[in-house]
């Protein structure tokens, strides 16, 4: 089971609600993905003077616990004033912090995100922090309050899956009893079950789903995606050879000349 700030999960997957073609497929394919946390931009959703409130009625009423974001968010008051915010609208303390740094990358400003990371702690958050696989960023997160990370494994909504494995398994290894979600990069269901063999706690997925051509049938796949690797990786799986081994003994066997 998984477990986040004291809240106890049995599904791994997290997922956005941005980029359906409709409200009723979005809610649709929440339901088909067994999550119970979706995630939630309040920025993207009032933007442009547009009224997100049909919209957060539509979130409330999934029955499932929300995670709001900062997306969209390139400073840090920008950040902390939006966290804010989404903490009014929803009644939670939970929030997924992006600060981003690049326009084209949309690569998180690490530097920006520790320091909102702290003021936001100070203020009663539960920050998940939307971060790079940089192990000396991820200790600065933790020291700041953090309780759990969220690296990416490849610019968000690039679907190109995980680019370094080496660095998530790295990650992984430092880090044993912190929760790691992967946020940003995955494509496919095989990237989700890549990453939950490394041994990651969950994934957060949203573009892949929303953006496929049956977003509620694929849900599903990376419902079981996510579930597969993590069985895989509790059982324990076979390492890489460099030579055959048979599957069948041969001692004992008869031996004709």
């Amino acid at each position: 089971m998984l477990e986040l700030y004291g809240t106890k999960l049995c599904s791994r997957l997290l997922l956005g609600t941005a980029r359906y073609p409709s409200p009723s497929i979005m809610a649709d394919a929440v339901s088909r993905s067994g999550t119970e946390i979706v995630t939630v931009s309040l920025r993207r959703e009032t933007a442009g003077g547009r009224n997100g409130g049909a919209f957060f009625d539509t979130i409330r009423s999934l029955g499932v616990k929300v995670l709001p974001n900062t997306a969209g968010c390139h400073g840090v008051s920008e950040a902390v004033l939006t966290a804010k915010m989404a903490r009014e609208l929803f009644s939670t303390d939970w929030i997924k912090l992006e600060v981003i740094g690049n326009h084209d990358t949309l690569q998180p400003d690490v530097f920006g995100l520790v320091e909102a990371t702290r003021i936001l702690v100070g203020e009663g958050f539960q920050v998940f922090p939307y971060t790079t696989d940089d192990l000396v960023v991820a200790e600065r997160l933790l020291e700041a309050g953090c309780q759990v990370l969220m690296p990416w494994c490849a610019p968000i909504g690039s679907a190109a899956g995980p680019l370094n494995p080496t660095a998530l398994r790295s990650m992984r290894a430092h880090f044993p009893d912190v929760p790691l979600i992967v946020d940003a990069g995955i494509g496919r269901p095989s990237h989700a079950t890549v990453v939950m063999e490394l041994g990651f706690d969950a994934v957060l997925l949203n573009t892949a789903v929303a953006g496929a051509g049956d977003p509620v049938l694929m849900a599903a796949a990376f419902s079981g995606a996510i579930e597969a690797g993590r069985h895989a990786f509790e059982a324990g799986m076979l390492e890489p050879r460099d030579m055959a081994v048979p599957s069948t003994p041969v001692i004992g066997q008869a031996v004709f000349s």
